[in-house]
Parts: C-alpha cells; sequence; structure tokens
C-alpha cells in the first residue's frame, strides 16, 4: 500500500502507463530510471501506476532492472481518481499514458497526456525545475 501522504514534502512524479514490458512503456520506464539520481537531486519521486498485477510489476522491474515504485491498479480505484481515461482492446484494458507532477504541498500543479514518450522524463525534469525557481 502506498499514501501520497508518505511523500509530503517531495515532488511527486504520478505517472500512468498502459502495459508492463510493451515497448513504449519499457522506455518510459527506461528514461525515468535512467534519469533517478536527477529526480532524488530535485527531491523528487517517480511512481508508475497501471491496470497491471503486483506479479507482472514484479517481473517488470525485476527484467528492467527498475529501482522505482510500480503500482499496481487491477481495479482502477487511483485511474479513476485521477480521471485518467481507460481504453479497450478485446478483453483487455488500458490506461491512457498521463503524468501529473504533484508538488510537495501535495497539489497537483501540472498534467501531461504524454504523446513524446522518448523526451517525457526530460520534460518532466524541466517542470520541476520551473517550479521550483
Amino acid at each position: 500500500k502506498v499514501s501520497l501522504s508518505q511523500y509530503k514534502g517531495k515532488w511527486v512524479v504520478l505517472y500512468f502507463y498502459p502495459k508492463d514490458m510493451s515497448s513504449g512503456c519499457t522506455i518510459e520506464a527506461h528514461n525515468f530510471q535512467r534519469d533517478l539520481s536527477k529526480y532524488d537531486a530535485l527531491n523528487a519521486v517517480v511512481l508508475g501506476v497501471s491496470l497491471d498485477t503486483v506479479e507482472s510489476h514484479k517481473t517488470f522491474c525485476t527484467k528492467d532492472s527498475l529501482t522505482f515504485k510500480l503500482l499496481a491498479d487491477p481495479n482502477h480505484k487511483v485511474i479513476d481518481a485521477y480521471g485518467v481515461p481507460i481504453a479497450s482492446r478485446g478483453d483487455n484494458k488500458f490506461a491512457q499514458r498521463d503524468t501529473f507532477l504533484i508538488s510537495p504541498a501535495g497539489k497537483i500543479v501540472k498534467v501531461w497526456e504524454v504523446k513524446d514518450i522518448q523526451g517525457h522524463s526530460d520534460e518532466v525534469l524541466a517542470a520541476i525545475a520551473a517550479e521550483k525557481k
């Protein structure tokens, strides 16, 4: 169980993504992982959320050496709470790729409907740096 209150006083990058181990989601996760030291320097944490299970997340983290938290939301409670759209393909459901930047005071200060997967981590880092000024 994870709650935003655990991160009070820190920037939180809460990113929603469609599917563990899919190509776009792997690129996005790798870029966040690559930049973790930059997030640490900005007093920020990265949390990923998808409809996948805890077991799927464990496999993804192990396979791809991800050290930040991936949160399982198979009942889409968090996804619904943030208003993230869900798409369906057959019986499979996927969260839209959206990111929320939450201030140390717990307020959402920026939202992205992510289109540029490759450059997204850089966008988020720039936004945190701009907000801190």
